[in-house]
């Protein structure tokens, strides 16, 4: 599903509750013609129907209630995360089709490159925005007590191998070296 898509889905279901939720509050109230604020909403039938599934409507309603509360926090992290892969798929059309990549392979295999020279014992890569001018940002830990002479051209070599692999290049690119003091 796209993300305009899923705007959309969401806005019906929220305009759905709104609207449920006011006519509920104008029959509560009596301004709703035929309606009684005094009333009860239920019928006779379905309030039957209740009493007469007790104590197990009581339970049913309970674990309905909390499979309704999970499944929102569900919808609501997979929104904070990111709906499905576009965000985390960099897509380059050519001439035969599509290429898609990964942006998890992407980042995995420019920690790697990083970490390929026995310096720099970890390293950590977010990728983030647009997917063809994403935001790079690198954090790497240096061993403590070793020469850092060619490390910049280590970090600047993986970065070049990174936007010739990609096809991309960054629109923002920040670098953090720490060294790493608690491995002497």
């Amino acid at each position: 599903m796209t993300n305009a898509a899923h705007r959309v889905l969401w806005t019906v279901v929220a305009l759905l509750l709104v609207a449920l939720g006011g006519v509920v509050l104008a029959l509560n109230l009596g301004r709703l013609p035929g309606g009684d604020p005094g009333a009860v909403l239920l019928g006779t039938g379905l309030r039957r129907s209740w009493r007469l599934a007790a104590p197990w409507g009581a339970l049913a309603a309970a674990v309905a209630g909390l499979l309704a509360a999970v499944s929102g926090l569900w919808l609501l992290l997979r929104e904070l995360r990111g709906i499905g892969e576009d965000r985390r798929t960099l897509v380059h059309p050519g001439r035969r089709g599509r290429t898609r990549l990964a942006a998890a392979a992407l980042t995995r295999a420019l920690e790697r490159d990083l970490t390929g020279d026995p310096r720099i014992r970890r390293a950590r890569v977010v990728l983030t925005g647009d997917p063809h001018r994403p935001d790079l940002w690198l954090r790497v830990e240096i061993v403590a007590g070793t020469r850092t002479a060619g490390l910049r051209e280590h970090v600047s070599g993986a970065i070049r191998r990174y936007v010739d692999t990609a096809d991309c290049h960054p629109a923002h690119l920040d670098v953090t070296a720490l060294v790493d003091a608690g491995q002497a």
